[in-house]
């Protein structure tokens, strides 16, 4: 059977494809699997807070770990409701998110800066409004030492990615991010058109079903990732989710920026790029690595 005939997964469409070959030919059109993107826009309480364009699926999860990151909540319990807004069928259903706050709970928009009000927020973008290390230090202490790890475990740490990346292994067109713990066993791994909201997607999966709670949550939190890894580059909106959820080590099979490694110095990360085969180069907080 033809690949067009295959059901599609979720986050892969199709659109038609003409390949120019080696011997100089354009073939005839044929149907190419392509990540899935679209917006979604997310309210709360009837306002617009951002607009994302994502990969739709674990929408519930991008939402709460979006909010998680930008400090609007610190914990499941901070949520009151989470729906896709409209009815089944309806034009645009699925791309609109409505947040209720839990009863007694008021969010500060004005903690999301740019990001307010429908200032559209692309999968590029990540924490907007934040302009400076000492701005992301000031709400978030830095992640306590320890714990400490074989080397062994972050230099395997990207291969998890394989595991969890059908859609990129059929389009090429996606990133990945996953949170494991002490010993390298997955807690979260999800894919999106957007690195960030791969990361929000990861996070949001550990405040809703592994209670993850942020620095500033009325009790404290009962887990926390121990290493966050990501398909793409390091750069500052990473480092900071990872501050928040208190997670000690990133990894990366790309490069940091950096702004990203001034940040994980400051926060108390350690992070480590270009982990691939075995290796990794650590740029801080390596006294967290045991080797051997």
């Amino acid at each position: 059977m033809s690949e067009d005939r295959h059901p599609l997964p979720p986050g892969v469409t199709r659109r038609p494809v003409r390949r120019y070959t080696a011997d100089g030919q354009l073939a005839p059109a044929e149907p190419d699997s392509v990540a899935l993107e679209e917006p979604l826009d997310i309210r709360l309480s009837g306002d617009t807070v951002a607009i994302t364009m994502r990969t739709p699926g674990a929408d519930r999860f991008l939402v709460t770990g979006f909010l998680f990151a930008e400090g609007l909540i610190h914990s499941a319990e901070d949520l009151g409701g989470l729906a896709h807004c409209g009815h089944p069928g309806d034009e645009g259903y699925g791309n609109i998110v409505e947040v209720t706050p839990a009863p007694g709970l008021v969010i500060d928009l004005e903690r999301v800066g740019a990001t307010k009000r429908g200032t559209l927020t692309t999968a590029a973008c990540g924490v907007c409004g934040r302009r400076s290390v000492d701005d992301l230090m000031a709400t978030c202490s830095p992640v306590p030492p320890g714990p400490e790890i074989p080397a062994s475990v972050l230099a395997r740490a990207t291969e998890h990615l394989r595991t969890v990346q059908p859609n990129f292994a059929r389009t090429g067109g996606v990133h990945a991010a996953a949170a494991l713990d002490e010993h390298g066993a997955v807690l979260a791994a999800f894919e999106d058109v957007g690195r960030h909201n791969a990361v929000d997607k990861v996070m949001g999966a550990l405040v809703l079903e592994h209670g993850l709670r942020s620095s500033r949550a009325s009790r404290p939190s009962a887990m926390r990732p121990t290493v966050l890894v990501v398909s793409g580059r390091v750069s500052f909106e990473i480092i900071q989710k990872a501050a928040v959820a208190r997670c000690p080590l990133v990894a990366s099979v790309s490069a940091g920026s950096s702004l990203a490694i001034d940040l994980a110095e400051r926060a108390g990360i350690t992070l480590a790029t270009f982990v691939r085969n075995g290796r990794f180069n650590v740029y801080t907080h390596p006294e967290r690595l045991r080797e051997g």
